[in-house]
């Protein structure tokens, strides 16, 4: 591919984000007649199509799924190279506080953290795991990392890869009963879709963390909506073919509009972009 074409990848990247040319426009800040524009000539240029368009917006069909990580990866390093010539290298200090869901917490943020403070010896982190809402407003954290298909208009932040979801049973046991999510889960899309997977009539066993039903799955107390960075590494549990809704969950760095913008949280976002954005789990 021409240098001179590679602006295209970013119109490309922002409709696999949005969905839609819409709100690939709205994201990119220009019209949306461009956007189809970029998109044609990619395609054209490359001779096949990389979306699906359907009813429901730009979908991406199985086959381009490695083309899109790919480009990806392209700015990625586009952006490690933005961050050496500044001078993103430099030492930040002091202590961040950090909140994200338990999953995250238990699993890749640790090994993330411990890189950053390796590279930065006066950063230190404050790791607060909870799967409910905190107010940043109110100072509970001055970094959130979470899963979520868009960012509320409160917070500010960039997208930093990709939560992958799936539905896992007990080691050979794909037919367990579906376990229940509770509280603040259930409230998710995948969590009312978990609800029609519940028999009629059934008591089902539940709980209102990641953690713990991955650890009822283990015990064989049923099947479950799971991250695959809890369950796929786990030779308790099988991933069987059943596909909740949104199986790819963007997933954000952020802070609180109000304060956010400080050079200091700037820089640890970008840090911790970086590095999630590298992680083998989150591509």
């Amino acid at each position: 591919m021409h240098k001179d074409n590679w602006d295209d990848l970013r119109f490309v990247l922002a409709v696999a984000d949005e969905g839609s040319v819409s709100g690939a426009a709205r994201v990119l800040g220009v019209n949306h007649a461009t956007v189809i524009r970029r998109i044609a000539a990619f395609e054209e240029r490359h001779g096949s199509e990389i979306f699906e368009r359907t009813p429901l917006g730009y979908q991406i069909p199985q086959s381009r799924q490695m083309v899109i990580s790919a480009i990806r990866e392209v700015f990625g390093a586009i952006e490690a190279v933005e961050r050496t010539l500044a001078g993103a290298e430099a030492q930040v200090s002091g202590v961040i506080r950090l909140t994200s869901t338990d999953s995250l917490a238990v699993t890749v943020l640790p090994e993330v953290i411990a890189g950053l403070v390796a590279q930065s010896p006066g950063l230190g982190f404050e790791l607060h795991s909870s799967n409910a809402h905190l107010d940043l407003s109110r100072l509970h954290a001055d970094i959130t990392i979470r899963p979520a298909l868009r960012l509320p208009d409160e917070l500010i932040g960039t997208r930093a890869g990709t939560l992958w979801v799936s539905v896992y049973a007990p080691k050979g046991w794909p037919d367990a009963p579906q376990l229940s999510l509770r509280g603040n889960l259930a409230r998710t899309q995948s969590g009312e879709w978990n609800e029609t997977q519940i028999k009629e009539n059934e008591q089902a066993n539940g709980s209102d963390s990641f953690v713990v039903l991955r650890e009822m799955v283990a015990q064989r107390l049923g099947r479950a909506v799971l991250p695959d960075v809890l369950g796929q590494n786990d030779p308790r549990l099988e991933k069987i073919d059943l596909l909740p809704p949104h199986t790819e969950i963007p997933l954000w760095v952020a802070s609180h509009a109000d304060f956010g913008d400080s050079p200091r949280l700037r820089k640890v976002r970008e840090m911790l972009a970086a590095a999630l954005q590298a992680h083998p789990l989150l591509r």
